[in-house]
C-alpha cells in the first residue's frame, strides 16, 4: 500500500497526531508529508484512518 498527500491538505495536522510514524509536518511547505515510500502492513489499517478522517480528503491510497 502506498500513500500520498496532494496539495488539498490545510496543515491541520490531524494525519500526524494519529499515526506520526508515517506522517509528518513539513515546517517549509506547511503540509503533512508521507515518510515511507510503503507503508508497513502493521501501520496500514491506521493509515486507510486517517484518509477517511482528513477533513481536506488530501490522503490518497493506492492498495
Amino acid at each position: 500500500m502506498k500513500a500520498k498527500i496532494t496539495s488539498q491538505c490545510m496543515g491541520d495536522r490531524n494525519c500526524n497526531k494519529l499515526c506520526p510514524e508515517v506522517f509528518e509536518y513539513d515546517e517549509d511547505q506547511l503540509l503533512s508529508i508521507v515518510k515511507h515510500d510503503v507503508i508497513p502492513a502493521h501501520l496500514e489499517d491506521i493509515v486507510r484512518r486517517a484518509a477517511r478522517e482528513c477533513g481536506a480528503e488530501a490522503i490518497e491510497i493506492d492498495e
